[in-house]
């Protein structure tokens, strides 16, 4: 008899899930990262008093070096105003010196009687100095003489620049007579074309106050652009390099530094000298 063969199914082989190999991706970049950690802190530790040491030195380098500038700006200060002894002195404020104590504004440095202040009213055709109304009532108030002031943007409309400082500002007896301040060169016109702007400027708001505006720019702008075409007009100049030590004959006013104390006022603030006394001051404002 034949035996049956009998077929034997094939061994079914099993898969296994391969366990995640310890150097895979995420789990080496993981743990790279963690040992750069570990040994960033650890640096940190072991040099601890090195690392303290270094940054409260630069700390230090940093507030010595502002003491220092400071120290030198008052010098200059003392300086300045001691060569013009009897000339009135003032101060120019805006929205930038915040809230300010006018019943305590009346001592430069603690030691010179502040007379007089201009006050920034507006800016270009559209916006007005946030903090004009307080400061123009406050140095009325104070009893200071003041005089309001406009910062005119070179490529916007000259007319409704003065419309709005007009606006803005009515000016009574006493007061000293409007201030345009020119600093900058215009982008998309030329400087012949930025003077006829500003003529406009100062045209609009003589006729309106019925006084001559006075106008304010740096030494080098003055000396460059207005000088010779705009000499009809008193000048207000600033100037705050170590060099000059005196006032020019024919600038009416000169500011000679934006770094000084001035009790009321938060901050640096700007100081200004009048060509003339206290009484000669009175003069030139408004009747």
């Amino acid at each position: 008899m034949r035996k049956k063969s009998v077929k034997r199914k094939p061994p079914v082989t099993r898969r296994t899930k391969k366990k995640a190999s310890f150097f895979s991706g995420k789990v080496l970049r993981f743990t790279i990262s963690s040992c750069f950690i570990v040994l960033f802190l650890g640096l940190g530790y072991h040099y601890r008093n090195g690392l303290a040491y270094y940054f409260s030195f630069k700390s230090s380098k940093v507030l010595q070096q502002e003491a220092e500038d400071k120290r030198i700006s008052d010098v200059r200060n003392y300086q300045v105003l001691d060569k013009h002894e009897g000339k009135a002195i003032g101060l120019d404020v805006s929205e930038y010196q915040g809230k300010i104590s006018w019943m305590d504004v009346d001592t430069l440095e603690n030691k010179y009687p502040v007379h007089f202040v201009f006050i920034r009213a507006t800016v270009g055709s559209d916006r007005l100095d946030k903090q004009f109304d307080d400061n123009w009532l406050g140095a009325k108030k104070n009893k200071l003489i003041r005089g309001a002031y406009h910062y005119y943007r070179p490529n916007e409309n000259s007319i409704e620049q003065a419309e709005l400082f007009i606006k803005t500002v009515t000016l009574r007896k006493g007061d000293l007579p409007p201030v345009l301040d020119i600093e900058k060169l215009p982008e998309n016109q030329s400087v012949e074309r930025l003077k006829v702007g500003l003529k406009r400027w100062l045209k609009k708001v003589e006729e309106h106050y019925k006084v001559k505006p006075i106008i304010y720019t740096g030494e080098r702008y003055y000396d460059d652009f207005l000088k010779e075409e705009f000499s009809d007009y008193l000048f207000w100049i600033a100037n705050y390099n170590f060099y000059r030590e005196n006032i020019e004959e024919d600038w009416l006013f000169w500011q000679f530094t934006e770094k000084a104390s001035v009790s009321g006022i938060k901050g640096n603030v700007d100081v200004n000298i009048y060509n003339g006394d206290l009484q000669q001051l009175r003069f030139i404002t408004i009747e």
